[in-house]
């Protein structure tokens, strides 16, 4: 059972995109508590001096306005301020304002103004506000006292929303500027990732940009070097291979026909000849090996028609194999000739050390183009079977005794890696052994 996914994005450009986004946020959380903090005294100074200044203005108009008149004074100051007066009764059910730094910042600077008995409110008599107290008298009995209130609105949380817009706005062009940043960091880094992906399948890449930070350059240069040496190491072994093939074929066919002339006796002449076949197949399998196909270009190709050549081709010399070749889509581009050389290599394998009856069957299966070549043969103990797909790698006493150079399976495997594939060796169930090639269809 596969561990679930965490939320966490696996990329170098994702985790350090995510980690300056979240310093970003972190820094503009910050700011706005700070600023919430700092303008928060100032605002409860600013409603204390409004409340003072019209406690002390309606104070003034009462005392000096006709006995008449205050009430058409104190409705015009209801209708034109929302400020309202009432008359303090000891029967008034008050509630005090919050207990909030505000308030207190607040009902500190009205008191020092209007004097230490004032009172607060948030609501009386049910109706809320900013409820002060204030007395027209000079003495402290309540005959004189009045609640006067202002609206609700001179105390709600002030939402700045033209700098809340302005911080939105930097806070989206610095997560831009991030992430181009970090594009641009990481971009030589994908490329670089590319490079060595294709140089893992065995093809040589274009040498690698050098360009943006000094690290990246030298890293880039590095790699450029190595796969220049292994360039150059690749073409001077598959030149020395050739060289020496060349030299050593010459003198085997020498024997050849030395053999086939010399020999009288029928059998020793064809077992002459045939060890000397032997050693030109042990010569092709070693250049095949250090050639890998990796220059040859992949073509849109039918798979299934390549599979009944090289079939057929291996029929010529051994018996033909059963195809059970299923539908595939078109177009998938392969190398044709290491693919060819690839399925040859498992019939030979399956000949060589398994048993009739062999069989081919394609299909295609999730993304994938799998072609399966199957013996009937003793089968592979499971701790080996991937020990073979190393080179010069042979299980003789797990098979026959055929002799080999332990180079087909190899062949395979680089093969199917040089197409992004992979290869597999499988014990069948009721005995024999398949060879698998997985080969990704984009």
């Amino acid at each position: 059972m596969t561990p679930p996914r965490r939320p966490v994005p696996q990329t170098l450009l994702g985790r350090a995109f995510l980690l300056i986004s979240l310093l970003i946020f972190a820094s503009g959380g910050t700011w706005f508590a700070l600023f919430s903090l700092a303008e928060r005294e100032p605002r409860a100074l600013q409603l204390a001096q409004l409340t003072a200044s019209v406690v002390n203005l309606t104070s003034a108009a009462l005392v000096a306005a006709d006995p008449a008149k205050r009430v058409a004074l104190l409705q015009d100051l209801a209708d034109s301020e929302g400020v309202h007066l009432y008359p303090a009764e000891d029967s008034d059910a008050v509630t005090p304002l919050p207990d909030t730094y505000f308030f207190d910042v607040m009902k500190q600077a009205t008191a020092a103004q209007l004097g230490p008995h004032t009172r607060f409110a948030s609501e009386v008599n049910g109706q809320p506000g900013v409820w002060v107290s204030f007395s027209l008298g000079d003495d402290d009995d309540n005959d004189d006292d009045y609640w006067l209130m202002l609206p609700g609105e001179h105390a709600k949380e002030f939402v700045p929303w033209q700098w809340l817009g302005w911080g939105a706005a930097s806070l989206a062009l610095a997560l831009l500027v991030a992430w181009l940043i970090v594009s641009r960091i990481t971009r030589p880094l994908r490329a670089l990732a590319r490079a060595a992906r294709e140089l893992g399948r065995g093809r040589f890449p274009a040498p690698v940009q050098e360009s943006g930070a000094s690290e990246l350059r030298q890293l880039a240069q590095t790699f450029n070097r190595m796969s220049e040496d292994l360039q150059r190491i690749a073409a001077e072994r598959t030149e020395v291979l050739a060289g020496i093939s060349h030299d050593l074929r010459t003198p085997l066919a020498r024997l050849r026909l030395e053999s086939e002339l010399s020999i009288a006796d029928e059998s020793a002449r064809a077992a002459a000849i045939a060890d000397i076949e032997q050693m030109d197949a042990i010569i092709a399998q070693f250049l095949d090996y250090a050639r890998g196909d990796g220059d040859e270009p992949p073509v849109e190709t039918d798979v299934n028609a390549l599979v009944e050549q090289a079939a057929a081709r291996h029929g010529r010399s051994a018996a033909m194999p059963q195809l059970d070749l299923g539908p595939l889509p078109p177009g998938v581009r392969v190398r044709p000739k290491a693919l060819s050389r690839a399925v040859a290599n498992l019939l030979d394998n399956a000949r060589k050390y398994g048993a009739a009856p062999f069989a081919v069957v394609t299909r295609h299966q999730r993304g994938e183009i799998v072609i399966d070549v199957v013996d009937s043969g003793p089968g592979v103990p499971a701790a080996d079977l991937e020990r073979l797909k190393r080179p010069f790698t042979r299980l003789e006493n797990a098979r026959t005794d055929t002799t080999g150079t332990g180079l087909g399976l190899a062949i395979v495997d680089r093969i199917a890696r040089l197409h992004g594939g992979k290869f597999e060796l499988l014990n069948r169930p009721e005995g024999g052994l398949i060879g698998r090639l997985r080969l990704p269809t984009a």
